[in-house]
């Protein structure tokens, strides 16, 4: 099942790590990766827990980018071949994810709730950032820069982990 969202993960992570970079060089930008896809992870299978549920994504796909870029001026280069990648962000999971991060204790109950449908898998990225994970993401996980993605779909997030 994972495998059929891997284009979604993959997408949406990108799309996070592009509207927030990672402060600093090549480490960073990797520590950063790890949050977001981490984050994109669990949301993704939040948003996707069953296979019928990842089948109909795939059938009407995930709605892309284009609000999340206006929202965040985080435009693509306006190459439609390169920018191709985009027509894979899923928005909700997008504002999941940033939710996830800015907000542990939010991050510790998702992840709590997948845990109830099966293996526990470990977030210790997400759940347990250390320093040198913190300041890479500092854009990544600041509440109130993510604050304008993170509205968005915060509300079915919070009544999907209460």
């Amino acid at each position: 099942m994972y495998a059929d969202l891997s284009p979604v993960i993959a997408a949406t992570a990108q799309w996070l790590t592009r509207a927030y970079p990672a402060s600093g060089g090549a480490l960073a930008l990797a520590l950063t990766e790890a949050q977001a896809r981490q984050a994109v992870t669990v949301a993704a299978r939040l948003r996707y827990p069953t296979p019928m549920d990842v089948g109909l994504m795939g059938v009407a796909g995930p709605g892309g980018s284009a609000r999340l870029d206006w929202i965040t001026g985080a435009d693509g280069d306006g190459d439609g071949a390169a920018d191709a990648w985009r027509t894979w962000v899923d928005e909700v999971v997008a504002s999941w994810a940033v939710s996830l991060l800015a907000d542990p204790e939010l991050a510790a109950r998702a992840v709590r709730a997948l845990a109830e449908g099966g293996t526990p898998v470990d977030y210790r990225r997400l759940l347990t950032p250390d320093d040198g994970d913190r300041r890479a993401a500092a854009l990544l996980r600041h509440p109130d820069l993510v604050a304008p993605v993170a509205v968005l779909h915060r509300a079915e997030l919070l009544a999907l982990v209460a």
